[in-house]
């Protein structure tokens, strides 16, 4: 899994990690580029099992958010799962009013996401 420059993948077992190498997830040739890096992790590399990591994470565009929409129904298009582990509180403010929080399965961190698949 070579290639990525907006993301930092790491795999635990059977799941693949992905960190976000920016801290603002604004501008949107970094977005397009970010979508296309999403996108792959599940329709050429295949992974089944996606936990993204929103640590370093500060800011996340609404288009930001709608890439995330779109990489979820592609995962399950797939048939792989999602979560996303430790959102910032002013983030997940974002993902509460938007009831994202619904579609996405959101765990406080990592260790507990892990966990869970």
């Amino acid at each position: 899994m070579l290639g990525y420059r907006r993301l930092d993948l790491n795999e635990v077992g059977d799941v693949v990690v992905v960190r976000f190498l920016d801290q603002k997830i604004i501008e949107d040739v970094n977005i397009q580029e970010l979508g296309q890096e999403l996108f792959r992790l599940v329709e050429v590399d295949n992974c089944r099992k996606i936990l993204l990591n929103f640590s370093e994470v500060d800011f996340l565009s609404s288009a930001a958010l709608g890439k995330l929409i779109t990489m979820d129904k592609k995962a399950k298009k797939h048939g792989s799962v999602l979560k996303l582990s430790n959102i910032r509180p002013e983030i997940y403010e974002v993902f509460a009013i938007t009831k994202l929080n619904r579609l996405f399965d959101i765990n406080d961190d990592e260790a507990d996401a892990l966990a869970t698949f």
